[in-house]
């Protein structure tokens, strides 16, 4: 039994070193919600190129947050210690409130 045990272990921990290192992420406006599947290691920078393109929007009219924070193009899911599941929410560049 101890062999038939080991055996349905095996495929088990296998397939959690492969969930872990990928995380579905939610980038969502008012408008719109995108799921990604990216590595843990990836840069940021990746999702946040893809998610302008699908949406016809300049990267640099656009910031996205997480947790209330601004994420950096360098950042990546851990850095950020994101778990599978987050959202980044994006928001209009705003310019200007200059003083009269």
């Amino acid at each position: 039994m101890s062999a038939e045990n080991d055996g349905r272990t095996s495929p088990e921990q296998q397939e959690a070193p492969a969930n872990s290192e990928h995380l579905n992420i939610k980038v969502t406006d008012n408008n719109n919600e995108v799921f990604f599947k990216i590595k843990r290691s990836t840069k940021l920078e990746k999702l946040m190129n893809a998610f302008c393109e699908r949406q016809g929007k300049s990267i640099t009219s656009v910031r996205f947050l997480f947790d209330g924070t601004r994420v950096q193009p360098t950042d990546t899911p851990d850095a950020l210690e994101m778990a599978d599941g987050d959202s980044l929410e994006v928001h209009q560049e705003q310019v200007g409130g200059g003083l009269f």
